[in-house]
């Protein structure tokens, strides 16, 4: 058995279980971490659990070195102020080489090793001169991430039409598939104000509540499906999947309701 948290390294960075030692965290505590570059930062997003040794390789896990001191946290704080100023000065750069890319967000390794910076762009883009300019100004390591629309919703945050915080910023680790397909099965008006996200994009819910609605349908009929009802037969018009209730036309052009939970 291992106990492992789960936690989020860095602000943009990816949610990963680290071997938890002997440590007691909470969520929304600051930890030191190992990484790839040396030491890192990361957001404990979830208490600690115990999980079987197959479930996770031991040698796989990454330890976590401390809980982050008030020295840490400083530091950190002084990176993120560090971080707004390498973004002006990487889209002066942008400008001044006229590539065609948007400058999202960046961010510093702990140990100021490392810059991140992430970008959008409709086509490939040769960064490779300005990651010659930046390594030289900052004295750091470079690296340039392009990013979707999803990505950078979920890197500047909102609310969704439901009045929420965004489901990518409060907890979708990955993007699923979302298609069209699953607005229908779920008798959705297919008008892409209504079922798209503040990214451009399908919502992301469409698809986690996807198999909810695909086992609710079941034992009931499709629009335009023609039965037989109390009052003579009708046509399907309406299915309300949830409350697993159908409304029928009928031939002389009344609307009937019709209760599959009986």
């Amino acid at each position: 058995m291992i106990k492992v948290v789960e936690i989020k390294q860095r602000e943009g960075g990816n949610t990963t279980h680290y071997n938890a030692c002997d440590f007691s965290f909470s969520a929304g505590d600051y930890v030191i971490v190992e990484s790839d570059r040396g030491l890192d930062y990361g957001e404990v997003l979830s208490g600690e659990e115990v999980i079987l040794d197959k479930a996770i390789p031991q040698k796989a896990l990454r330890k976590i070195i401390r809980i982050a001191t008030s020295g840490d946290i400083e530091k950190i704080d002084r990176n993120r102020k560090t971080a707004k100023e390498a973004i002006k000065t990487c889209n002066k750069k942008i400008v001044e080489r006229k590539l065609n890319m948007k400058l999202i967000d960046a961010e510093l390794s702990f140990d100021c090793s490392k810059i991140i910076f992430y970008f959008s762009a409709e086509e490939r883009v040769d960064f490779r001169d300005l990651v010659k300019d930046l390594a030289k100004i900052f004295k750091a390591r470079i690296e340039l991430k392009q990013v979707g629309v999803r990505d950078e919703a979920k890197m500047f945050g909102g609310f969704g039409q439901c009045g929420r915080e965004l489901c990518c910023v409060r907890f979708l680790k990955d993007f699923e598939p979302v298609t069209i397909k699953m607005a229908k099965d779920q008798n959705l008006p297919l008008n892409p104000t209504k079922i798209s996200g503040v990214c451009g994009r399908l919502m992301c819910c469409l698809s986690y509540e996807h198999k909810c609605y695909k086992e609710s349908a079941k034992g009931l009929p499709k629009i335009s499906q023609r039965v037989k009802t109390k009052d003579g037969p009708g046509k399907i018009v309406d299915v309300n999947y949830l409350k697993r209730i159908a409304v029928a036309e009928l031939e002389d052009g009344r609307h009937v309701k019709i209760d599959y939970n009986k």
